[in-house]
């Protein structure tokens, strides 16, 4: 039976892996932090180690006698004033965690990293695990931190560290406890999304991606990685079988990306905190879109029906707030629907001349 140390052990994907871990037969070490939510792991059998990913001391005690381990803490966010702690975190603790597994001589290690290290396909194409980072231009904290700490992940795969990367897309289904990743289904029921603009991302199922760690763990090759995704989805078709399925009316008011990043650049240019942050607007307005190919084809990995995983979320999410999501309002606000028009109207007199006196090549 190996002892397995699993970073971020309480998180959404953490705990779905620690729980497959635990019926594989590992012996469960998972760190936790003073603020962790751990009532939903109260069925699981495991060890508990009080431990910030940044502090170096904690995380060598965190690894004696460990077997194999699975980094899957990090820092989701794209607001402006995380960025410094985005890369503390994400690379800097990755840094700190691998390299202490390296001293510590364990048989194994998955990372979690993220599509975000592989950066967006083009507009309309899928992306794979050979695609070249080309992302940093558009400065987004997160996207960069995450592509850095995959850097460190090879750099230490080069020096003898036995480590696999997994880089989940979007993970939606069952029980988010913190709310982080699926944060764009509960404001969407919230409608809390007046305005969207035209990008696409890929959702998989949190347990499809658990099991993808477990058989990275099991068959996948040192210093490769392996994109865990399934159903691309463009932002309008989400929104479509997000609103079927819950009867909130979705955002009428999609808008182009320059003019959405200006909107943005000009809130958050005034006071107080902005609704919306420049960052979210660049990062909603590309395709993140990918291939498993590789992963089906070397891992054995399979898929859930990705129905079942938008339908799942947001179950999730109208049984955990029931009474606040009975409070907000399921239709678009009257401003927002004219506004929606129009910009419509707008576009279809752009077009029109467009069409009548087009431009000189």
């Amino acid at each position: 039976m190996p002892k397995t140390l699993v970073t971020g052990g309480t998180g959404f994907v953490g705990s779905a892996v620690a729980r497959l871990l635990s019926e594989r037969g590992d012996e469960l070490r998972l760190t936790t932090r003073r603020r962790s939510r751990v009532d939903h792991l109260a069925d699981l059998d495991y060890e508990a180690v009080e431990c910030d990913v940044l502090d170096r001391p904690a995380v060598r005690r965190a690894m004696r006698g460990v077997d194999r381990v699975f980094h899957a803490a990090g820092l989701v966010s794209v607001r402006p004033d995380d960025s410094d702690r985005l890369f503390d975190v994400n690379v800097g603790g990755t840094r700190v965690v691998l390299e202490e597994a390296l001293r510590a001589g364990v048989e194994r290690v998955v990372y979690t990293s993220s599509v975000a290290a592989i950066g967006p396909a083009e507009l309309g194409e899928t992306a794979d695990e050979r695609q070249l980072f080309t992302a940093g231009h558009l400065a987004i904290p997160y996207v960069n931190s995450r592509h850095e700490a995959e850097v460190e992940a090879m750099r230490l795969a080069a020096q003898g560290l036995p480590v696999v990367v997994v880089n989940p897309c979007s993970v939606f289904g069952w029980g988010d406890v913190y709310g982080h990743a699926t944060s764009l289904v509960r404001r969407f029921l919230l409608g809390r999304i007046p305005a969207y603009v035209g990008g696409a991302l890929n959702v998989v199922d949190v347990q499809d991606v658990a099991r993808g760690h477990l058989l990275a763990d099991e068959g996948g090759q040192v210093g490769e990685r392996y994109i865990l995704g399934n159903r691309n989805y463009t932002l309008d078709r989400l929104f479509a079988d997000l609103g079927r399925l819950s009867g909130v009316e979705p955002p009428a008011l999609k808008l182009s990306p320059g003019v959405a990043l200006r909107l943005a650049q000009a809130m958050e240019a005034g006071p107080g905190r902005s609704a919306i942050s420049s960052q979210e607007v660049k990062l909603a307005s590309q395709w993140w879109t990918y291939r498993n190919t590789k992963a089906k084809r070397e891992l054995g990995w399979t898929t859930s029906p990705h129905e079942d995983t938008v339908e799942a979320t947001v179950k999730w999410h109208l049984e955990r707030e029931a009474d606040r999501l009975a409070r907000s309002r399921r239709t678009q606000p009257v401003q927002w629907k004219l506004a929606a028009g129009a910009v419509r109207a707008v576009e279809g007199a752009a077009g029109a001349v467009g069409r009548l006196w087009p431009l000189e090549a």
